[in-house]
């Protein structure tokens, strides 16, 4: 069968057709021509690039009006139809005999080769030869800009302009004016074997019926014209015998049928149909309005802009058994969303069905990198697993990206089926090619995704994974195959000699960008994570040295909060002309890090916190402290500035700064660190580390002993031995700045949430149960606790039996802000000692 098609997507192996009445074929980068396939061949076989085979992107754009010939029609094991097409000359044009060639005729050619005065043309027709002249090419040349000269393989829409020895010989224009202007006579002896799609002809209409209309064309022929491909404007106002211009845009040999377009741009040859905006395609309408519903076919609707789209039957409803026909009588509204887009047909293909609707994503243009997709597992191969995101969606997890070690036998692990959470590393939409990571590392990371040499900015802190460790370091990847080196002397604070024994291919690390030349592609990355300033900064005598000069540690000011951020506040310091900004950790918001969160949490752009510490200028900010606790250190002088000033038995304020197996690293004001081991932790035996301190943690730690050789500080954490006398004292202060603390975070909460600020231990409240667990724990409702958690758990109830509905009597024990969580109590003996 012939068709006329226009390409809609281009890639390296394939030419994506649509075809008309909404429906798409390919064509193989095998079925172009014979000469493009004779250089496909001998390119392989030489293993080399040949200057004269160009890319099918280097010679075809979308947009372009095709004929096609049907090779093959296969069906799927999903039901889908995959139509195969092909564009040879020698295939469309198979009809043609070089007898049957006459001056006027458009037909399809291909180009065979570049001579010295123009080109041979490949018109598949046996016995002829085909020229074009440089002087009726070079306007469509500079017209399709697709380089000097015309490409071996490339598809031409041809006009016979001379035809000698008995069509022998015949002479060949592409110039586009030309082109347009020919219509096809009878002149020319077209035959049913021979007829082309794309031949514009003067047609009159014979019958006129709801579903299209008949026409007769060419003395002899007749064509019909469908519902899809009436002009809009004058589809009412069509009568027997008028006459008019139509556009062959397929026949069929064995029934001979032969359909018409009289859409306005088929109405010259090599003309090219509207483009859909890219903002229209995926976009969801609220009101469609029916304009005509076929019942074999589907229905066309008017969109809120004024085009016309069309929804296939089996998008009308979700399934046959659930689809109304009288919800689409003429004038009724519908939600849909444009699923796609015929060029052919000049239409939006829209779709009524509730799950593509809500559907996250319908082709890969909507997918970005960085995102954080479900999927399906297709099938398991050596290279990777197979993953459908949606439907036309299939993305590559190489064997790499499995899991965040490497799997021997990844089938224990997954099962065809079984749904993943991944991430896209790379996604292309022009070339279909989406590949994904199953690193749970990756995946959950809270790091700013790296996907260009762009935003590699000096200081920037991101995960990436080792693709190759060496002697001279590591390379390691981001998303969109941007990567780095992590020279040996960045691999980590101690010098490590064989980073190929320490670091391993696929491992997943935290990473710092050091420096980036983005025209170079060139990237300096750092394990090291807090690194200062380099030789180039203090040569420049950059504005952050000037701010370092103007604080001293322990100097306390006031700041106005710029910016909330993951882990922490960005701030201005007030009363300074240059505008300094500095940077509060989360963790630095308090001395209590559940207070810390909640600070965080409370606390917006534009507040001001008064008597903030300046505690360093390491690495990229300058840090600033709230720690009560670290302030009255620094302020009693109770701390130590260098390494020499420390002393076995001092006892010194600070802060954890990580929690490993073999112990903690406190860190103090002034940059000293030491570590207490597992054993010098807590009064309790240790068996987990993590269950007795957290990151961020304040600390008063007692000096057990120093190394001066190896600068090494070893630390006493147990209660019983960092009290300096008088426990009572130190409780007390303590407790009295976290209350001072909930009150703070009280005012700051009334702003937004008022209900939860009246809300403290002790108070009374009248309550309606809600649901009794299984586990014997309850929920609670209330006007004074709309929007809240509220729970006791089966103590609190005093074993009573109570049952949802009843009102009951309960005090409040504990207010978890962040969760918006509230704890109670229903046991008579908290209830009475209430004043």
């Amino acid at each position: 069968m012939l068709l006329l098609g226009c390409i809609k997507e281009v890639s390296a192996y394939e030419l994506a057709i649509s075809l008309p009445n909404g429906l798409s074929g390919f064509v193989p980068v095998t079925q172009i021509s014979d000469a493009y396939s004779k250089l496909l061949t001998k390119q392989v076989a030489q293993g080399e690039l040949l200057e004269e085979l160009h890319s099918l992107p280097d010679m075809y754009s979308p947009g372009t009006l095709v004929r096609c010939i049907v090779t093959s029609s296969e069906k799927s094991a999903d039901g889908r139809r995959s139509v195969k097409l092909s564009i040879d000359p020698k295939e469309v044009n198979k009809g043609l005999s070089s007898t049957a060639l006459a001056a006027g005729m458009v037909l399809s050619g291909s180009v065979l080769s570049v001579e010295d005065h123009g080109y041979l043309i490949d018109i598949g027709v046996t016995g002829t030869h085909a020229f074009l002249p440089h002087q009726k090419a070079k306007n469509y040349i500079k017209a399709v800009k697709k380089g000097p000269d015309l490409k071996i393989g490339q598809n031409l829409n041809c006009l016979i302009v001379e035809v000698k020895n008995e069509g022998r010989v015949v002479c060949l224009s592409i110039d586009r004016s030309e082109v347009a202007a020919s219509i096809a006579t009878e002149r020319q002896n077209w035959a049913l074997s021979n007829l082309l799609p794309g031949l514009v002809v003067k047609a009159r209409v014979q019958k006129v019926a709801p579903l299209g209309m008949k026409l007769t064309f060419l003395s002899y022929f007749t064509g019909i014209v469908d519902f899809m491909h009436m002009d809009p404007e004058k589809s009412m106002s069509y009568s027997p015998d008028q006459v008019v211009k139509a556009c062959v845009l397929s026949v069929h040999p064995t029934s001979r049928a032969v359909r018409l377009t009289l859409r306005l741009p088929f109405l010259h040859p090599g003309g090219a149909p509207r483009q859909l905006p890219a903002q229209r395609m995926g976009a969801v309408l609220e009101e469609a309005t029916v304009k005509a519903f076929y019942k074999q076919f589907g229905a066309i609707f008017e969109l809120d802009d004024g085009t016309l789209a069309f929804a296939r039957l089996k998008h009308l409803s979700k399934t046959r058994k659930s689809f109304k026909p009288g919800a689409f009588k003429e004038g009724c509204k519908h939600k849909c969303r444009i699923i796609d887009y015929s060029l052919m047909d000049e239409m939006c293909v829209i779709s009524l069905k509730h799950q593509i609707i809500e559907a996250q994503f319908l082709q890969y243009q909507d997918i970005h990198t960085g995102d954080v997709v479900k999927g399906k597992v297709l099938s398991l191969k050596p290279i990777g697993m197979q993953v459908k995101v949606a439907d036309g969606i299939r993305g590559l997890v190489p064997s790499l990206h499995l899991s965040d070690v490497i799997l021997k036998q990844p089938e224990k692990k997954y099962n065809i089926g079984d749904e993943v959470k991944c991430r896209v590393l790379e996604c292309n939409p022009g070339g279909k090619k989406l590949i994904l990571t199953l690193k749970k590392s990756l995946v959950q990371s809270k790091l700013p995704v790296l996907s260009s040499y762009e935003d590699a900015k000096p200081g920037l802190i991101t995960h990436g994974f080792v693709v190759c460790a060496r002697e001279f370091g590591c390379i390691v990847k981001f998303y969109n195959d941007v990567k780095g080196l992590v020279p040996q002397n960045e691999l980590g604070s101690e010098p490590i000699s064989c980073p190929d024994k320490v670091f391993y291919e696929g491992q997943v690390l935290k990473v710092m960008v050091l420096k980036c030349e983005p025209q170079q592609e060139r990237l300096l990355l750092s394990f090291r994570l807090s690194s200062k300033p380099g030789p180039e900064e203090k040569q420049k005598g950059t504005p952050k040295e000037k701010q370092e000069m103007k604080y001293q540690i322990g100097e306390i000011v006031d700041v106005k909060i710029l910016k909330k951020k993951d882990n922490g506040l960005e701030v201005s310091i007030l009363e300074d002309e240059d505008n300094v900004v500095a940077w509060i950790p989360t963790l630095h918001l308090s001395d209590f890090v559940a207070t810390s969160k909640l600070l965080w949490h409370c606390l917006q752009e534009g507040d001001v916190l008064p008597r903030v510490m300046y505690l360093s200028d390491k690495g990229e900010h300058i840090t600033l402290s709230r720690k009560s606790a670290v302030i009255s250190a620094v302020q009693e002088e109770q701390v130590v500035r260098s390494f020499s000033e420390i002393q076995p038995g001092m006892l010194l304020t600070g802060y954890v700064r990580n929690v490993m197996p073999f112990g903690v690293f406190v860190e103090f004001p002034f940059g000293v660190t030491g570590l207490a081991p597992k054993v010098s932790m807590s009064d309790k035996f240790v068996t987990d580390t993590k269950d007795h301190f957290v990151v961020g943690q304040t600390v008063i730690a007692k000096v057990m002993s120093t190394d001066e050789e190896k600068q090494r500080v070893l630390l006493n954490l147990k209660v019983s031995e960092c009290s300096s006398g008088d426990s009572a004292a130190e409780s007390f202060a303590l407790l009295n700045q976290y209350f001072k603390e909930l009150k703070e975070i009280r005012n700051l909460l009334r702003r937004g949430e008022p209900s939860i600020c009246e809300l403290m231990p002790g108070k009374g409240v009248h309550l309606v149960v809600q649901d009794v667990r299984e586990d014997g724990s309850a929920l609670f409702s209330g006007s004074s606790v709309t929007g809240l958690t509220v729970t006791a758990s089966r103590y609190h109830l005093g074993y009573k039996n109570i049952a949802p509905g009843e009102k009951r009597k309960a005090l409040v024990l504990h207010v978890d802000a962040l969760a918006s969580q509230v704890y109670v109590s229903l046991r008579e003996e908290l209830l009475k000692q209430r004043p």
